[in-house]
């Protein structure tokens, strides 16, 4: 994890990283699943998903203005004229691409404050779980928490997650969230038109 690589090391604890045989022990971490679950993480993507349900209102209600609109043209029937039915159809597609262009913005806008927002907490978690890895004789520390990690099991004693969680919500002092909203993605796939939070997955980590 870039975080994890970026925090600073401390050679101080260096000795303490072998055990008496001499193997290196070895510590795993979920890294991005650390972030998210932290007092800090819960609070800031909470706030951030509330930040966008106005505009998640706004992509329901031009929705349901496109569907009603498809419902009253099929409601006509026959008794449009073609110019009439030209125009209605006219009409639905180009509120259908204002619809989608909404949807792409949001979501690009979303996408881009998640990974913001993740990138900058995952810094401070990542010095956490270094010092913390360092400080308990680990000499090396694995994110398992992405395919690429080739960590196919390991032991419930080599797993810090929670212990780093424990340590990074007792360093920031930020309280647990009286409750805890998953994470939105803005939805809507325009029909043809009928009809996502980081994590390093979200926000190209």
């Amino acid at each position: 994890m870039s975080a994890l690589a970026q925090a600073p090391a401390d050679p101080a604890p260096a000795a303490a990283a072998a055990s008496p045989s001499g193997t290196t022990k070895i510590a795993v971490i979920e890294f991005q699943a650390a972030v998210m679950r932290t007092n800090e993480g819960q609070r800031n993507f909470s706030e951030l998903q509330k930040k966008y349900q106005p505009k998640q209102q706004a992509i329901n209600q031009q929705n349901l203005e496109v569907e009603n609109l498809k419902k009253q043209l099929q409601t006509a029937g026959d008794k449009l004229s073609d110019q009439e039915r030209a125009s209605q159809l006219k009409s639905i597609d180009e509120k259908e691409k204002d619809l989608q262009r909404l949807v792409e913005d949001t979501k690009n806008d979303y996408q881009s404050e998640m990974g913001d927002t993740f990138n900058q907490l995952a810094q401070k978690v990542g010095e956490v779980a270094t010092t913390y890895a360092q400080q308990n004789g680990f000499g090396l520390l694995i994110d398992a928490g992405t395919q690429q990690s080739g960590v196919l099991w390991a032991s419930p004693t080599s797993d810090i997650t929670q212990a780093v969680i424990t340590a990074y919500n007792a360093k920031s002092g930020v309280p647990a969230p009286a409750s805890v909203p998953s994470a939105p993605t803005p939805q809507h796939t325009p029909a043809a038109h009928t009809g996502a939070t980081g994590a390093h997955t979200t926000a190209s980590h």
